[in-house]
């Protein structure tokens, strides 16, 4: 399917502020990104850069007033998410370089302190695929999505504890989970078609059978129409902007995803 995704973000500066933005998607195995704008006003100079995850980053120092960021890209991505039950557990010594961070601990993911739980989720599922569908499955059964119940994120134990989250909450507990019993997770932001109500979305992936599996416990049937925007350990690495120096409140964020009739 072809979608039209866009974002708008107004702030209202009162010094110039140096800012961090990860807004426009990339193309790879699984989304070709036809064609995107990324328009700033009042204009001021950027810089893009690749950060360590592979994300494109754009830097800049926004001036003192209204200060306006839209973005809007129309990407080509499947329609369906590839499910494959039954993909095998890769043991660490077999681990791409590049994947071997994706299960330590981090910041919003206690990995290292839910063994035990997640073994009694998981049960005597085989290892590897369906071990992280157990997992998905307890949590879209077991946690309460509750859209906009936390403004900032939270770690796998807080939420562990609360019982309910927001998509990004979800995701901390999937992928910590996830961690424990030694399967490389990362947090995905992005968009997602006809998501109810329409926002930035959150999700996680794990490293299964050679390669990344999509997982969504916000979702009752996992739709087609993922497009990631950034890839991290979690919410700490995959921020849509991050602002330096006195704190800047976003007055308005727009999100908008429509599928496109002309799509290939």
């Amino acid at each position: 399917m072809k979608l039209k995704v866009s974002c708008e973000l107004d702030f209202d500066i009162e010094t110039p502020t140096p800012f961090v933005f990860m807004l426009r998607p990339r193309s790879g195995a699984l989304q070709w990104v036809v064609r995107d704008e990324f328009r700033l006003t009042p204009e001021v100079t950027a810089f893009e850069f690749t950060d360590g995850y592979g994300n494109l980053c754009q830097r800049l120092t926004a001036p003192a007033g209204p200060f306006q960021v839209e973005t809007l890209a129309e990407v080509v991505t499947s329609p369906e998410t590839d499910r494959q039950p039954g993909a095998p557990f890769v043991e660490i010594q077999f681990l791409p370089d590049a994947v071997m961070s994706y299960i330590l601990p981090s910041r919003y993911c206690e990995s290292d302190r839910l063994f035990e739980r997640t073994m009694d989720v998981v049960g005597s599922a085989l290892p590897g695929y369906d071990q992280v569908a157990a997992i998905e499955s307890w949590l879209r059964e077991q946690v309460s999505y509750v859209p906009g119940s936390s403004e900032i994120p939270n770690s796998a134990l807080e939420i562990l504890a609360a019982g309910r989250g927001v998509c990004r909450d979800l995701s901390h507990l999937g992928i910590a989970m996830c961690r424990s019993i030694s399967i490389p997770s990362r947090l995905v932001v992005g968009y997602l078609h006809e998501l109810e109500p329409m926002d930035m979305h959150a999700w996680f992936e794990a490293y299964v059978g050679g390669r990344w599996f999509t997982f969504d416990a916000t979702q009752q049937a996992l739709p087609g129409g993922y497009v990631p925007l950034a890839y991290g350990r979690d919410a700490a690495d995959v921020a849509l902007y991050t602002q330096f120096g006195t704190p800047v409140p976003l007055k308005r964020q727009v999100v908008s995803v429509v599928r496109l009739e002309d799509d290939a």
